[in-house]
C-alpha cells in the first residue's frame, strides 16, 4: 500500500514515516509544501511530493496520485493565528478530502482532537475554539464524503518515547495524552483494520497494545 502522508514534516508525520519505512507492506509518499524538506526526504530515500494546502485541490490531487491511501497529519501550529487555523485545520484539510476523492483514493486517516466530534469542547478548551470548531467541521465533511475513513483524535500529544499501548473509545474515555510516536504507531496498524471503516475514537496512553485495542473499536 502506497500512503500519501500530508504534513509529512510535521512531528506525527516524520514518525509515521520512519514507521512506514520499516513496514515492508507499505510504501511512505512524504507531502510536504517546501522544496528543502523535499530534498531532506529524498535523501532518506523517501518519495515526496510537493503541495501546498492553501493552493488548488487540483495541485493537491497531482501530489498523492498513485497513492493507496491518504493521511492527514498536517496543522497550521501554535504559533499561528486563526486565519491560518481555517486555511490549513479546516479548508486545508477539506481539499485533502476533495482531492482524494477526484485522484481515486479511497482509505483516508484523519489525525483530529480530542472530542472534537462534541460541540462542549468549543469552549472548553481555553484559547483553543478556532483548533476545535476547524477539527470538528473537516472532520463532518470526512463523514459525508465517498471515502472510506478512520478519524483518530488523540489526546494531549507528548514527544515522550511510545509505549505502544493506548486506550481508545468513541466519548467513553477520560481525557489525557499520548506520545506523538503513539499515535503515529496507531495509524499504521489502522490502514490494515477493516473494523475502522468509517468509524473515530479517541485516544490516550493506556494499558492495551495498540493493535488489540483497534480491534475494540
Amino acid at each position: 500500500m502506497k500512503v500519501a502522508i500530508i504534513g509529512a514534516n510535521g512531528q506525527i508525520g516524520q514518525h509515521t514515516i520512519k514507521k512506514l519505512q520499516d513496514d515492508k507492506n507499505h510504501e511512505a509518499i512524504a507531502i510536504v509544501r517546501k522544496k528543502e524538506q523535499q530534498e531532506s526526504f529524498e535523501k532518506q530515500g523517501v518519495i515526496s511530493k510537493l503541495a501546498n494546502l492553501e493552493d488548488s485541490v487540483d495541485s493537491i490531487v497531482e501530489a498523492i496520485k498513485g497513492a493507496d491511501a491518504v493521511v492527514f497529519t498536517a496543522g497550521s501550529g501554535a504559533k499561528t493565528g486563526p486565519d491560518k487555523t481555517l486555511t490549513i485545520d479546516l479548508d486545508g484539510a477539506i481539499k485533502t478530502v476533495e482531492a482524494a476523492e477526484k485522484a481515486g483514493i479511497k482509505k483516508y486517516i484523519m489525525i483530529s482532537a480530542f472530542q472534537a466530534n462534541n460541540r462542549e469542547m468549543f469552549n472548553a478548551a481555553e484559547g483553543m475554539k478556532p483548533y476545535y470548531v476547524a477539527k470538528h467541521y473537516a472532520d463532518e465533511f470526512l463523514k459525508f464524503s465517498k471515502l472510506d475513513y478512520t478519524i483518530i483524535r488523540p489526546g494531549g500529544l507528548l514527544n515522550d518515547a511510545g509505549t505502544g499501548k493506548v486506550k481508545v473509545g468513541d466519548n467513553t474515555i477520560e481525557p489525557g495524552s499520548v506520545p506523538r510516536e503513539d499515535v503515529a504507531a496507531t495509524i499504521i496498524t489502522a490502514l490494515d483494520k477493516t473494523n475502522l471503516k468509517n468509524k473515530s475514537f479517541d485516544l490516550v496512553s493506556g494499558e492495551q497494545a495498540i493493535t488489540d485495542a483497534l480491534d475494540t473499536i
